[in-house]
């Protein structure tokens, strides 16, 4: 009772300033955005629709793949038609629990994406540098395991992380500068002493961001080590292929998500951070799906299986269609 009476704002609500101050550029910004948007769930769509179709790509790097898209689909949707809607609007007011809930969900859901890019860096390591123990090592069970880990790891630290910054009290002003109720900017309109909290903040930024990122560059520093020792050019060749899209995707996803929050709140810069935000909600995952599909063999050749069998799907009614008309 004395919180809720110490921290009025859960009665009340915040409101999302977005992009107020480019009015002249708000439309063109949404059908920019709108297109971004549909060709990022275009993408990560069919990534979730091949692996589980295509036989060849019933494997545990694919599982994780699929799994990957899945989140990242669900991390895009927590954001970018609130985004949208922003667009179209000057000032968008957005209820207390409901900030709170788009924080939670959208920590939890990057949290769980950082995690299982760690397990993919390595599923990769046991891949490239002990490939006959491959079979033993990474089974079906261990990358279930892997999987609810991961999750439950990423919703665990999120209500950790949002717990803490939603306890604050908010007494001054309640306008987020940011297009979504992102943990900065939300910290920003604090009132009172946040330093214990910011370290906390930190702390539990660390276990999401920097610790996997870590292990990530240490996995890689051994598979480029073991590629390199390789006779065959061909075998580098493919060992690259195979580990190059996972570790662009990890330097971009990590690089811009270091960038914002392993900081001091002195350091926020709510311009600049407008525009690293819209990089890694709506480009950076549009860009995920081409990458992993640009080089990697199998996911090209998969793509194909299945643009060929749409193709004689299509042609069979018609082909029937012929017949009867024919025999009539």
């Amino acid at each position: 009772m004395a919180l809720l009476q110490k921290n009025h704002t859960l009665s009340s609500e915040f409101i999302i300033l977005g992009f107020g101050d480019l009015a002249e550029l708000q439309i063109f910004f949404f059908g920019l955005f709108l297109i971004i948007h549909l060709v990022t769930l275009t993408g990560h769509t069919t990534i979730v629709l091949i692996t589980l179709i295509d036989s060849c790509l019933q494997t545990p790097m694919y599982f994780f793949l699929r799994n990957l898209s899945t989140i990242e689909i669900c991390y895009i949707l927590v954001i970018v038609p609130n985004m949208l809607a922003n667009f179209l609007s000057r000032s968008q007011r957005m209820p207390f629990l409901g900030c709170a809930l788009q924080m939670y969900l959208f920590i939890a859901l990057g949290g769980v994406e950082c995690f299982l890019l760690a397990v993919m860096a390595y599923d990769r390591f046991v891949a490239i540098c002990n490939p006959l123990r491959y079979t033993v090592i990474i089974t079906r069970a261990f990358c279930l395991q892997m999987l609810t880990l991961a999750c439950i790891s990423g919703f665990a630290l999120s209500l950790t992380l949002t717990t803490l910054i939603f306890l604050l009290p908010f007494c001054q002003s309640h306008e987020i500068n940011h297009f979504f109720c992102d943990i900065p900017a939300v910290l920003f309109l604090a009132c009172s002493d946040t330093r214990a909290k910011e370290i906390a903040v930190f702390l539990v930024c660390m276990l999401i961001l920097l610790i996997p990122f870590l292990l990530i560059l240490l996995s890689y520093a051994f598979i480029i080590a073991a590629i390199l020792r390789m006779h065959s050019a061909e075998g580098r060749s493919k060992a690259f292929s195979t580990c190059a899209g996972h570790l662009l995707v990890s330097v971009l996803h990590y690089g811009c998500a270091i960038f914002i929050y392993i900081r001091p709140k002195s350091c926020y810069t709510p311009e600049q951070d407008k525009i690293v935000s819209l990089i890694y909600t709506n480009v950076t995952p549009m860009l995920y799906p081409m990458i992993y599909s640009l080089r990697n063999k199998e996911v090209k050749g998969a793509l194909r299986r299945l643009l060929v069998s749409y193709n004689q799907m299509r042609q069979q009614p018609n082909a029937r269609g012929r017949g009867r008309y024919l025999s009539s």
